[in-house]
Order: structure tokens, then C-alpha cells, then sequence
């Protein structure tokens, strides 16, 4: 899977003509933030009207009780989950990796938090919208960051150390509960022809990992990505005993290549074809479910499966789950 910027869908003298009417005011007061890029970027003391491009934004803004205006889809026509479907009320912007400027500008946001990778090459037309907030929201070691800091600009520091401290808990609990002589292997992934594989650090299989999982793609490489392309013939070699599949549709390549049916996950039924929340894990929303389906996919002996619409519905706030 090769990353690139994105296709940016965009009329910019309409855009720019939307952003005319846009819900930010020039005399409204603002708070200095630095975003991932390293821009000290002047943002809403008190946003309102918040796009989320990716889910993280809206992961955090529906945990602490507010409701995004705008977002982007992963896949067209599915509402996430792990979100309750909430996504379903907001304004649609395009996919996740072409944000169409157009609409974006017609939800007249206060404030835009975007995927850095798929959004940086054109801050300057995000910039004309709305103060544009760029994360990385790739690795684990970022995900306690961007939650408190959104959380806090979302008027709800409290609540965003909170989110932190439960997770770190409950992830401690379930690290102590998981069995000490069992590392199963797992591998997560896109599907494709090479699938893109994910290193350690990334959220989910971090979350494995710290459950006592063997990733078979190892720790990133000084300087590198977050994750690799693996052919079946590799991974026929380290032959995983668990497979996280991210489900992006009905196109499923590598089923066609008969080295998959030859892996251990593939014969004993363990490969799990998994949800958004998998995708997009740096979220207090998206992180809480991924724990609890990986303990049971990993260890279904010794963790319960679960219901994710049921799990999430305790994590949202009532208020807006109307």
C-alpha cells in the first residue's frame, strides 16, 4: 500500500466564498496550540462547530459530550460502531484521504482536526476555512497527548485526563489478567496483494503487544514508518497465529493467493476482519474497544467477546447519543 497526499477535491474560488460565512470571528478569543507539524496554530478559545478529518476529533468530542458538525467517512455508506452511528448526523466531507474543500467550507466550521499525512500539503486552503489543527494519530505515544489536548480545547480538561487515566488502567488490569505463557503471534493489516503491515508502536498493536501478543512486523526502524508491506511469502514465514484484518470493503485480494489458506491463523479460523475503531485507535472511544476485542481474539479462553454498539453506549455520553 503506498501512502501519498491527498487528491483534494476543491473549488477554490468557492471555497473561499463559503468561508466568507464561516462560524469563526476575528475578535473571538483564541488559544495558541502546536500542532504536530510543529505550527503554533490559533484556534477557538471555545470551538463550537468542529470537522474532524479522520475520526479522531469526533472519537474525542463525543466522549467528552460534544457532537462534530462535520466528518469525514472511511468507507462510504457505513457509519461507525464504535461512533454508535452518531457520524450518521453529521455533514459528510469525503473520504478520509480526499477531504472535499467545498463541503468542508459549507459546514462552516470553527475549527478543523485533520490526519497530518493527508491534509499538510494543503493547509493553506484548510487555513482559508477554519484554524486548521494537523495530528499524526499513528502512534501510541501520541494518543495520550492529542486526547487531553482536544479535550481541552473542547472546554473538558478534567475529562480528558480522566479518559487517559481510565484507559491506562484498564489496560494495565486486562495485561494482568491475560496469560503469562501464551504470546500468540498476530499480524494486522490492510488487505491487498502485499498487505500493509503495522509495527508495535502503532496504537492496536500496541495494545496487543502490551497483552502479551508477538507482533510479527517488530518495532519501527530508526526514522521509518509505522508500518511495511509484507508479501504472503513473508508471512507464510512468520506465519501468524492471529490476523487483524481492517475491513475497507468487499475486495479482498489476498484470499486469492493460495499461500494464505496455508497460514496458521487462516486454518484454525483466526482471522478477524475488523472494525473502524481498529483503523482509527488513537480515540478514548476507539483504543477502549480495541483493548476488549484483542484480549478476546487473542485469549478467547480467558476474555469474553463483546458487542461493540453495547460497549460504546457506555462510553458516550447519554446527551448525545439522542
Amino acid at each position: 500500500m503506498t501512502w501519498s497526499l491527498p487528491n483534494v477535491c476543491l473549488t477554490i474560488g468557492m471555497v473561499a466564498a463559503l468561508a466568507v460565512g464561516s462560524a469563526r470571528a476575528d475578535d473571538a478569543p483564541t488559544r495558541s496550540v502546536v500542532d504536530a507539524r510543529g505550527v503554533s496554530v490559533q484556534v477557538p478559545a471555545k470551538p463550537q462547530r468542529v470537522a474532524s478529518i479522520s475520526y479522531l476529533a469526533a472519537d474525542v468530542a463525543l466522549a467528552v459530550g460534544v457532537t462534530p458538525v462535520a466528518t469525514t467517512y472511511m468507507t462510504a455508506g457505513r457509519e461507525p460502531d464504535y461512533l454508535l452511528g452518531l457520524t450518521a448526523g453529521m455533514k459528510k466531507i469525503g473520504q478520509r484521504a480526499k477531504p472535499n474543500l467545498e463541503l468542508l467550507a459549507e459546514a462552516k466550521p470553527d475549527l478543523i482536526v485533520a490526519m497530518r499525512r493527508y491534509t499538510q500539503g494543503n493547509a493553506a486552503q484548510f487555513e482559508k476555512i477554519a484554524p486548521y489543527l494537523a495530528y499524526n494519530m499513528e502512534l501510541h505515544s501520541e494518543s495520550f497527548k492529542e486526547v487531553a489536548e482536544l479535550a481541552a480545547l473542547l472546554g473538558q480538561p478534567q475529562r480528558g485526563q480522566e479518559l487517559n487515566d481510565a484507559f491506562q488502567k484498564r489496560l494495565d488490569e486486562y495485561a494482568a489478567k491475560a496469560p503469562k505463557d501464551k504470546h500468540p503471534r498476530f499480524q494486522i493489516m490492510w488487505a491487498g496483494n502485499t498487505p500493509f503491515t503495522f509495527h508495535t508502536e502503532t496504537m492496536a498493536a500496541w495494545i496487543a503487544t502490551k497483552l502479551g501478543g508477538e507482533n510479527i512486523a517488530g518495532p519501527m526502524v530508526q526514522g521509518g514508518r509505522f508500518g511495511l508491506e509484507m508479501s504472503l511469502e513473508s508471512m507464510l514465514e512468520k506465519d501468524p497465529e492471529v490476523i487483524f484484518v481492517y475491513d475497507s470493503g468487499p475486495e479482498r485480494p489476498h484470499q486469492a493467493n493460495p499461500i494464505w489458506n496455508r497460514l496458521s491463523a487462516v486454518k484454525n479460523g483466526r482471522v478477524h476482519y475488523v472494525g473502524d475503531e481498529w483503523v482509527e485507535p488513537n480515540g478514548p472511544i476507539a483504543r477502549e474497544l480495541v483493548l476488549r476485542e484483542a484480549a478476546h481474539f487473542l485469549y478467547p479462553d480467558h476474555f469474553p467477546a463483546i458487542n461493540v454498539k453495547a460497549e460504546a453506549a457506555t462510553l458516550i455520553p447519554a446527551a448525545v447519543q439522542k
